[in-house]
């Protein structure tokens, strides 16, 4: 088969060729340094997930069974279906299985037994057999019969430190899970969530979580839910395709071989190719992004829109020095709020980036406006001696997405506390934060604030098109990721009858119409999606793609009339930054928009629709 290969005079060949000589050159060199052949069976094992203590454990057991296999043969065991029967003399007097009926037990087929055990089933194999090979090497059995009697007395070494163990745990030591699914199992612990939130839910009168959950949402149904992540994966899931396909030739043109990019590769080569097609990264931008002018553009994007007006007021007491805090007016010259910046990252400082209400909006039993206090909380680079604070665009980003949440709460204007500023349905919240970020691809902005610190050049149009591009480059993949996640949320929460079922097996039911690339079997999103088992999210992720949807069709308002149109900013203030949670965000946004959201201008942000 090889020479056939290597007969073939085509250059699409050649990768084939290239990957056979690189195996057989492997496979050479473990030939003449079999320590090779042990470290690349330990890289195996750390890929797959496995503990450094565990995979110690299985590279001892894989030594001895050697060993023992080398006895048994100088023992006149040569027959492979001998072997087989020693082995399962072994097994059945320390476990009461077969090898077969071991597997059949972990529900095992053509996996390795052993590499499906958990440390003490290992031990216990492993005494089992090293006992076996001693007595056969004291005592020199001759033929399968001879073997067998030791083989069981062996197997009987393990038996009775398994009966001694189990007798003090009070339970058994042989395990039914398999691969990873011991100690840190917490598949059962997704069943039971599960099974709790509906139990909850029914108590409550509702036929599955999701519909008690989404009942004070802006959402309102599942059906809704699924109607927005059915047209999005509509849309995007063609284009994701393409995407692969372009990231797959890509790193086969890269590598000069013929290869498949799994999940573990896609960042690499998928960053590769977008720094190939735009060239512009945050070292080319940084320079034009310095704090001071970024915080005078936003602070002054806010007065083109708001009428707003940032004074800093260096006598209101602050947390920490490095802390600014600015009195905010509106138009007429009324006080509206106290925003404080905290920009800098210090000892015991939360990485990160946030916006915090210290005081809410609210009116008091007089009638009084009382007047928010809100904190914007960032971690860019300090400024040294020869150089300002410079900010990448992605941390520019940061800044306006938790400005804009700082604006709800400025132009918050109702009664209570709990139901102003940003205190609105989940899936609305983040409408007034990411419609800020929009305007950061908008060259009227940017020439704003935009400006190279050292020459005073505004930043040029070319690369401000290559950010736009860069940040469109696999859309369509990021989306389906998010709608993966999106409907795997939904299938657990929209269940009706309690789930006893397989955890895996439903998770990749769940997203199977998201897949675009090969999946890696024994991955599990699940146990270790906290958004939604732990925090907060359950029946809830969806708000994610729900938001970006209406903070694009939102701004297409703006882009269409002027991206500093005052009346379509003041009905965006009355409609929506000003009624905290006081209304049915649903109204409110139809009484700003107009219509019912669409996706419309996400595909076109996105570059999927023209």
């Amino acid at each position: 088969m090889f020479r056939i290969i290597e007969s073939i005079p085509s250059k699409n060949a050649e990768p084939i060729k290239q990957w056979l000589a690189k195996l057989g050159s492997e496979r050479i060199d473990e030939v003449f340094d079999p320590s090779i052949a042990i470290q690349r069976s330990i890289d195996l094992y750390r890929a797959k997930g496995y503990d450094e203590n565990w995979i110690a454990k299985r590279m001892k057991s894989i030594q001895n069974r050697k060993q023992l296999t080398d006895v048994w043969k100088e023992n006149g065991i040569e027959d492979a279906k001998e072997y087989a029967i020693l082995t399962n003399e072994i097994y059945k007097t320390w476990s009461g299985m077969t090898c077969k009926e071991y597997k059949e037990y972990k529900g095992l087929r053509k996996e390795n037994l052993r590499d499906n055990m958990d440390s003490i089933e290992l031990i216990l194999t492993d005494l089992s057999e090293e006992a076996t090979k001693r007595l056969a090497e004291k005592h020199k059995p001759i033929g399968l019969d001879g073997n067998i009697k030791v083989a069981k007395v062996g197997g009987n070494v393990a038996k009775v430190a398994r009966d001694e163990l189990e007798s003090n745990l009070g339970e058994s030591i042989i395990t039914s899970s398999n691969r990873l699914d011991y100690e840190y199992d917490n598949k059962e612990i997704i069943r039971k969530l599960v099974n709790d939130r509906l139990a909850l839910a029914q108590l409550m009168g509702y036929p599955n979580y999701a519909a008690f959950e989404l009942s004070h949402k802006m959402a309102k149904n599942a059906d809704n839910v699924y109607k927005l992540l059915n047209q999005l994966l509509d849309a995007y899931k063609p284009v994701a395709i393409n995407e692969y396909n372009a990231v797959q030739g890509f790193a086969m043109g890269m590598e000069q071989q013929n290869m498949q990019v799994m999940p573990w590769d896609w960042s690499y080569y998928s960053e590769k190719l977008k720094d190939l097609r735009f060239k512009v990264n945050d070292e080319m931008t940084r320079p034009y992004f310095q704090l001071e002018n970024v915080k005078k553009g936003v602070f002054g994007l806010a007065t083109q829109l708001y009428g707003l007006t940032f004074k800093e007021n260096k006598k209101i007491p602050v947390y920490d020095k490095e802390v600014q805090a600015y009195e905010v007016y509106d138009a007429e010259g009324n006080f509206k709020a106290v925003l404080y910046t905290d920009f800098f990252p210090r000892e015991g400082k939360q990485s990160g980036a946030w916006m915090n209400g210290i005081r809410s909006q609210y009116r008091d039993a007089k009638g009084k406006d009382v007047r928010p206090q809100i904190i914007i909380v960032m971690n860019f680079t300090r400024p040294t001696d020869t150089k300002p604070s410079l900010l990448t665009f992605d941390e520019v980003e940061t800044l306006l997405h938790e400005f804009g949440h700082a604006l709800h709460g400025i132009c918050a204007d109702g009664t209570y506390a709990s139901l102003s500023g940003t205190s609105v349905y989940q899936d609305f919240v983040e409408l007034p934060s990411q419609i800020m970020e929009n305007w950061l691809t908008e060259k009227e902005f940017l020439d704003q604030i935009a400006v190279h610190y050292q020459t005073g050049e505004k930043i040029p149009q070319e690369m401000i098109q290559s950010l736009v591009n860069a940040s469109n480059f696999n859309a369509g993949y990021l989306c389906c990721r998010q709608l993966s996640f999106g409907l795997l949320d939904m299938a657990w929460h929209t269940l009706e009858q309690p789930f006893d079922g397989d955890v895996a097996a439903f998770e990749k039911k769940a997203w199977a119409p998201t897949v675009i690339m090969p999946e890696v079997p024994e991955a599990l999103m699940g146990t270790s999606f906290g958004h939604i088992f732990s925090g907060g999210y359950a029946a809830g992720y969806y708000g994610y793609k729900w938001a970006e949807v209406l903070d694009a069709d939102a701004f297409s308002v703006f882009k269409s009339k002027g991206i500093f149109n005052k009346e379509v900013a003041k009905s965006f203030r009355d409609n929506i930054l000003s009624k905290g949670g006081t209304e049915d965000p649903a109204v409110l946004y139809k009484r700003f928009r107009g219509q019912e959201p669409t996706i419309d201008a996400l595909l076109i942000r996105n570059g999927i629709k023209k």
